[in-house]
């Protein structure tokens, strides 16, 4: 059997997280998040794989532009590697939380990671499907904003410009790297159902019904929590 090198990535994209999330504990925290140190420090790791994974997604497509004209077959080492490293990242994190904190307050999150980590194993062990999951990591550029929104909560900046600024932008790229990422890749499934396997496809359905149902429900939140709740 050839050896994936996606295998040995994902192994050293969780202990670098796993390091990086213990480098934070040297961090200094805001006073007001002080009762609750483990989830400034998660949210920032977060926002680490966020900027990183964001961005390469981006230069991924940029530099080998061939890959958006068949999101299958087609793809780089880069882009083998960024999908190997965010599952890393969504393994560490899936046990960081399931270690700290109680299931009914993040078996949301778990269950979001667990769809993610099958479906991006899946691709990054066949060597396929690659340039859909780095489409697919797009929506982490909406993520810097998001855990951006997150830790300005924590460090009590909700009154400020700066809070306000962020939740304007944050709304605006969920709508384009978010909802209208998720909205592509569904429209793409449907167009290419006939050069996709059966399993694969159902997986791939099940996987984008369960995101896109979280999203919508995730952008209501912040809607009626940073604008409909501020305007009233």
């Amino acid at each position: 059997m050839e050896w994936n090198p996606g295998v040995l990535t994902v192994g050293v994209s969780f202990g670098a997280f796993k390091v990086i999330s213990r480098g934070l504990e040297y961090v200094p925290v805001p006073e007001s998040a002080l009762r609750n140190t483990w989830k400034w420090r998660n949210i920032s790791t977060s926002m680490v794989h966020s900027v990183v994974t964001g961005i390469w997604a981006i230069l991924c497509f940029y530099v080998h532009s061939r890959m958006a004209e068949d999101l299958i077959a087609i793809y780089s080492p880069s882009s083998h590697a960024l999908v190997s490293v965010s599952i890393g990242y969504f393994i560490h994190d899936f046990t960081d939380m399931l270690w700290n904190q109680k299931f009914q307050n993040s078996w949301e999150l778990l269950f979001h990671h667990a769809v993610v980590i099958t479906c991006f194993g899946i691709s990054v062990s066949l060597c396929s499907y690659i340039g859909f999951a780095v489409v697919a990591l797009l929506v982490e550029i909406n993520s810097i904003f998001l855990h951006l929104r997150q830790m300005l909560l924590m460090a009590n900046m909700r009154k400020t410009t700066c809070f306000r600024i962020n939740s304007i932008i944050n709304l605006g790229t969920y709508v384009i790297f978010r909802i209208s990422t998720l909205a592509w890749m569904t429209r793409w499934l449907v167009l290419n159902r006939d050069n996709i396997p059966l399993l694969t496809y159902s997986i791939g359905s099940v996987g984008m019904a369960i995101m896109t149902l979280m999203n919508i429900v995730l952008f209501y939140r912040l809607l009626r929590s940073d604008f409909l709740k501020s305007s009233r």
